[in-house]
């Protein structure tokens, strides 16, 4: 089973909206994922209260029976509309990935 967490910070404004706005919308678009692509065996989408400054704004989790299928899963063609996004709303991006 391979898991694949992604933390971001979100930035203040992306086109007009604030970073909680943006935050829901990004929500929304990941929790759409689920059903679109078959290699998804679990998936989580969570919204930061802790109001650290360490904290991220948005967490995802993943999980995938394989290597291979997490591959398939980044070049999906509805994970890359997400991801064109993602890249616009995200300030920073962290990510791990491991097998349990």
């Amino acid at each position: 089973m391979i898991k694949h967490i992604v933390l971001w910070k979100i930035k203040e404004t992306v086109d007009g909206k604030s970073k909680a706005e943006t935050g829901r919308e990004l929500k929304a678009l990941l929790e759409g994922l689920r059903g679109k692509i078959r290699e998804i065996q679990a998936l989580e989408v969570g919204l930061n209260f802790n109001p650290a400054e360490s904290a991220c704004d948005l967490s995802l989790y993943t999980e995938f029976k394989s290597r291979e299928d997490l591959d398939r899963y980044q070049v999906h063609p509805e994970h890359l509309k997400v991801a064109e996004f993602v890249k616009k709303a995200a300030a920073e991006r962290r990510v791990s990935d491991y097998e349990v």
